[in-house]
């Protein structure tokens, strides 16, 4: 493959998976049916003696069976106990099977009421089967050990065609006189749950026709939220002018459902829809391209108070080119031979399957998220949607580090793209306290709630990542020293801005970068007014650059005055720094006369040299003593021997007055 093709690959957003799912096609000796909710495939070979061929995503399976007549639907239990099989309107049989893929070859059988029609059935949960009729719905418990079937529910209700969701267990059921009246039911163990009707609009339709086809109408979970998405022809606009929309209806705490959200395809023709990775994916044969439409971009929608609108997230691409392997002129030879995409062979499953029932080939849709890097033009439209994309954290990552490089053409984008960042970090704290605490944290308002449960679908990007990716990673010489520091400073505003703590090695990273660039003025001001947070670890960090900085010490030592519980560490400081006297004022300024060691700072006036600072040191701790304990004499824990022979050497009884002076400066120190 040559570099101009390979560049051009780069810009498809959607791909078949590599190794798809193969089974025996479509024949005049086989039929395939298609399981959607354990996903499998099953080939049937008639003839005499049934054979069925299984292929799933973790299931190969084939056995025998007696030849009863042509099949209409086949189906396994969820736990793979019980086959049904459907050969009539009326009535499904069932067959218990075995681990070792036997059928024990008994088959026991469940009617549907009289004068209906079995439109399909469903496995929900256990071993409960759903069975749905022109006339209404009925659920029944199959019990395998006694060969028998349990009545649990059923409801009446004239149905034209159904749609099931095994993700939301929600049933869609389309009913009236021209099709377009919904009934939604969700399947709960051993019960069925009537949702609000509603109805679908419809433009004029062909006598005999349904106003809503079955094949236009598909169930999934966006974001969390059940969703009935619809392709629709606007009435009473052209058809063959761009005249299609995708409706999405909200079905909000299985109780109520609402439209909101339409799609603008401005095309119109044949279409088919898949679900990946919340992104609606909708393919269109005409053109052989697909668009993809996420819902959850609000900040591109065009709200007309009830509705949202929205047009697609990148210009309509087709799905990759793929070559299938397939049988060469020997046996043993293999080769590539392109496969035909869009073909009128597929058929579309929810949520992300593909089925060519001519080739015997399942696929599965899936994202190439690197192409949207180059067709997502606008920066904070991107990162928007690479936040709601299930494993797109390093490619968010590098999306970053590429603004960072192309400063200051993005300094716009920055801030904006830091409080996205940031509202997503603040809701992930807020869950984990909730976690914490046992209680849900109380919104304000129901649309908090709402966002609240929106945000948990987005990745998370902490201050740890911030750092170690990017923030510490600016390519040398490529970036103006005052932009990095604006990007630091900004980021740590939003962090603030969300009532984020910040953590100190990004304050730490804000001072170090000043320092190497010798911005001195500029750290001034930001100790002086506070932008940087104080604390113990940042205090330390000035001191550790005094060789570069000399008035760093003074602020570190202001940093430390401020915290109000680092007295050991200002104290440290000072007699690190042989200014002892000072230490003692500020030791008496603190009222912690009574808790500091005499020998630390008679230690330091000692190596001082200094006999008169050590005399007044000296008196200074005495005075201390004769107020604690009533003697000048030091407590023996107290170590300080080596100290008071130094003093009897140095000193003799009268021939103190020369030192009076001294001892002032201590006794007078506020």
């Amino acid at each position: 493959m040559d570099t101009v093709e390979q560049e051009t690959n780069d810009d498809y957003y959607l791909q078949l998976s590599s190794d798809p799912i193969k089974f025996e096609s479509v024949s005049c000796l086989t039929n395939v049916f298609f399981d959607d909710s354990k996903q499998q495939v099953f080939a049937i070979r008639s003839g005499g003696v049934t054979g069925v061929l299984i292929k799933g995503p973790d299931q190969n399976i084939s056995f025998r069976m007696d030849d009863k007549g042509p099949i209409i639907s086949i189906k396994f239990s969820p736990d793979m106990n019980i086959l049904a099989i459907q050969r009539s309107t009326s009535s499904v049989e069932f067959v218990n099977y075995s681990s070792a893929a036997v059928l024990d070859g008994v088959e026991y059988s469940q009617s549907c009421k009289k004068n209906a029609s079995i439109l399909g059935f469903v496995w929900t949960y256990g071993n409960e089967i759903l069975f749905v009729t022109d006339h209404g719905v009925e659920l029944f418990l199959v019990i395998p050990e006694k060969r028998c079937i349990k009545t649990l529910k059923s409801l009446s209700l004239s149905v034209h065609w159904f749609v099931f969701c095994p993700r939301s267990y929600l049933v869609l059921l389309s009913s009236g006189s021209s099709g377009n009246q919904m009934q939604a039911l969700h399947i709960t163990q051993g019960n069925l749950q009537k949702i609000t009707k509603f109805e679908m609009e419809s433009g004029t339709t062909k006598p005999g026709k349904l106003a809503v086809s079955e094949r236009d109408v598909a169930l999934a979970v966006l974001y969390g939220t059940p969703c009935i998405i619809v392709l629709r022809h606007q009435p009473g606009i052209n058809r063959s002018v761009g005249s299609a929309f995708v409706y999405v209806y909200t079905v909000h705490k299985m109780v109520t459902i609402k439209k909101t959200h339409i799609l603008r395809l401005d095309m119109s023709g044949r279409f088919a829809i898949n679900v990946v990775d919340n992104l609606i994916i909708v393919h269109h044969q005409a053109s052989k391209t697909s668009m993809v439409f996420d819902i959850m971009l609000t900040s591109v929608g065009v709200s007309d108070g009830a509705v949202i609108h929205h047009t697609a997230v990148a210009i309509p691409k087709p799905i990759k080119p793929y070559n299938l392997k397939v049988p060469g002129a020997t046996l043993s030879e293999q080769v590539m031979q392109p496969c035909q995409l869009y073909s009128p062979n597929w058929v579309v499953f929810q949520p992300n399957i593909v089925i060519d029932v001519k080739l015997g080939c399942l696929w599965y849709i899936e994202l190439r998220l690197e192409a949207f890097i180059k067709l997502i033009s606008d920066k904070v439209l991107l990162i928007d949607f690479l936040l709601q994309r299930k494993d797109a954290k390093q490619l968010l990552i590098q999306v970053l580090q590429s603004l960072m490089t192309q400063m200051p053409n993005t300094l716009i984008d920055m801030p904006i793209i830091f409080d996205k960042l940031n509202t997503v970090y603040r809701s992930h704290l807020e869950n984990e306290l909730q976690c914490q605490m046992g209680t849900p944290l109380q919104s304000s308002t129901k649309n908090q709630n709402d966002e609240s449960e929106n945000l948990k679908y987005k990745l998370l990007l902490d201050q740890s990542d911030m750092y170690s990716h990017i923030l510490s990673k600016f390519p040398e010489n490529t970036i103006e020293p005052k932009m990095i520091i604006w990007v630091l400073l900004e980021y740590i505003r939003s962090l603030t801005e969300h009532g984020i703590p910040v953590q100190h090695y990004l304050h730490e990273l804000v001072i170090t970068t000043l320092v190497q660039r010798k911005a001195y003025y500029q750290l001034h001001q930001l100790l002086q007014y506070h932008v940087v947070t104080d604390s113990k670890p940042l205090a330390c960090l000035l001191l550790s650059l005094e060789n570069l900085y000399p008035a760093a010490h003074q602020l570190a030592l202001d940093m430390l005055k401020r915290l109000g519980n680092a007295h050991e560490e200002i104290i440290e400081v000072l007699l690190s720094k042989g200014h002892i006297l000072p230490a003692l004022r500020y030791v008496r300024s603190v009222g912690i006369i009574d808790q500091v060691s005499a020998r630390k700072f008679l230690e330091v006036a000692k190596a001082k040299n200094d006999n008169l600072l050590f005399h007044s040191v000296f008196e200074f701790f005495e005075q201390r003593n004769m107020k604690l304990h009533n003697t000048t004499a030091f407590q023996k824990g107290e170590h300080c021997q080596t100290y008071v022979q130094h003093y009897k050497q140095l000193f003799h009884e009268g021939e103190n007055s020369s030192i009076s002076d001294t001892n002032s400066n201590v006794s007078s120190a506020s």
